[in-house]
């Protein structure tokens, strides 16, 4: 899953991407309004955390113009506002949910989960291939009796792979989604973490592999 938080508050924005990732979170990361409209208008995210008072285009307004230009991304708001006008302005703009600082961090996790779950399309907690299994809460990977914890790169991969079977996802996706558009990386490391899978799926014994398509990228399929 990638995250874009908007917040104008440095440390807070430190500590909120060592939170997510620490919890298999892609995370960009933007510190005024504006920026928040252009990355979440160009980037492909799967949930927006906004702050409402922001330089530039405050998080309302960064709302209004996201449900505005037809970006349904779902938005959590964070802020220090905390009145009952302020939540209802928030939720009447678009917003999701609403969470008033300070916060617990296992709250803001939860309500990120919950969020998430909302989606259209969302699936369950755990996501399932010809008897592989993927649970999204404790990142393990099963098959029979057997399972493996992922780490946060192949998690996320696989998680693309697995909700979508059989669709072959690019290079450029996997890059987008994961490491994010203004990623430094090379792109060469997809190809890494597909072969990291790969081993770990034989030692399942998964009659699961992922194909490449030669020039376009990966999909998961059957033996």
């Amino acid at each position: 899953m990638r995250l874009l938080i908007a917040e104008d508050d440095k440390d807070i924005v430190k500590a909120l991407t060592a939170l997510f990732e620490h919890n298999h979170y892609s995370i960009d990361a933007v510190f005024n309004g504006n920026d928040a409209y252009d990355y979440a208008t160009e980037g492909a995210y799967d949930g927006i955390i906004l702050d409402i008072m922001m330089p530039g285009m405050d998080g309302l307004e960064v709302l209004k113009a996201l449900r505005s230009a037809g970006v349904n991304t779902p938005v959590l708001l964070l802020t220090a506002k905390g009145e009952v006008e302020d939540r209802v302005c928030g939720l009447d703009a678009g917003a999701d949910d609403y969470l008033p600082k300070p916060f617990a961090a296992s709250e803001l996790l939860a309500r990120v989960r919950a969020m998430l779950r909302r989606k259209e399309n969302y699936q369950n907690d755990t996501l399932e291939f010809e008897g592989l299994s993927l649970n999204l809460s404790t990142f393990e990977l099963s098959f029979g009796s057997q399972s493996i914890r992922l780490v946060s790169r192949e998690f996320q991969m696989l998680q693309l792979l697995m909700q979508t079977p059989g669709v072959v996802i690019s290079t450029e996706q996997f890059m987008e989604r994961i490491w994010g558009w203004e990623s430094d990386v090379e792109i060469s490391i997809v190809w890494v973490y597909i072969s990291n899978l790969r081993k770990k799926f034989d030692r399942l014994g998964a009659p699961v592999s992922i194909k490449a398509v030669r020039g376009v990228g990966y999909c998961l399929e059957k033996k």
